[in-house]
C-alpha cells in the first residue's frame, strides 16, 4: 500500500459516469469514515448518504447550481453534531468537530480513489437550505457535500506550493 502514492493520485472530480457504486463498496466508505480519528474519540459526526435523484438535484440547486453534484451517484453530506461536540465547550463545536469531519472525509476521498471512484470536497452551498432538504435534526450541521462517483475523465494535478513555501521549520 502507497499511501503517498493515493494522495498525489486522486482528484477533484466533477464528471461522473452513469455507473452505479457496488454496495460493498459504499461499505468501505461507511467503515472509512467511522473509523476516522476524533477530537477525544467522540465521533461528534454524522453522513447523510444520498442516492435519490430527486433530493440530490435539490443540494445541487442549493450548492450555487454546482449541477455535477446530482449527476454523481453518490452524495455524501458530512455534519457536525453539537451535541457531542459541545464536551469541549464553543472550540468543540465551531472547530474540532468540524475537523472531525474533515478527517473523516478525507479518508473516504483516499477509499473511493483506491476503489476507482471520484470524488470531491464541495464547501460552496446554502447550509440551511441543505438541513431543510434533508429533514436534520437541530444538533446537526452539514459542512461539506462530497459526491462521489467513477470518474469520466481524470485531469492533470495542478502545481503545487514548493516545500519551502509551505513548511517553516523550526
Amino acid at each position: 500500500m502507497d499511501i503517498l502514492k493515493s494522495v498525489k493520485d486522486r482528484r477533484s472530480i466533477r464528471e461522473f459516469q452513469k455507473k452505479k457504486i457496488p454496495e460493498e463498496i459504499v461499505d468501505k466508505l461507511i467503515d472509512s469514515l467511522i473509523w476516522a480519528p476524533s477530537a477525544g474519540n467522540l465521533q461528534a459526526r454524522k453522513f447523510y448518504f444520498v442516492k435519490d435523484e430527486r433530493t440530490k438535484k435539490k443540494i445541487a440547486a442549493v450548492a450555487l447550481n454546482q449541477n455535477f453534484i446530482s449527476e454523481a451517484p453518490l452524495v455524501i453530506v458530512g455534519c457536525t453534531d453539537s451535541r457531542i461536540s459541545s464536551k469541549y465547550g464553543e472550540r468543540g463545536i465551531y472547530l474540532y468537530s468540524i475537523q472531525d469531519v474533515a478527517v473523516s472525509i478525507m479518508g473516504m476521498m483516499l477509499v473511493a480513489h483506491e476503489n476507482g471512484l471520484g470524488s470531491t470536497w464541495v464547501g460552496a452551498f446554502h447550509e440551511d437550505e441543505v438541513f431543510k432538504i434533508l429533514s436534520m435534526p437541530d444538533f446537526l450541521r452539514p459542512v461539506a457535500i462530497v459526491p462521489v462517483g467513477y470518474p469520466l475523465k481524470v485531469s492533470y494535478p495542478p502545481p503545487r506550493v514548493s516545500k519551502k513555501e509551505a513548511v517553516e521549520f523550526i
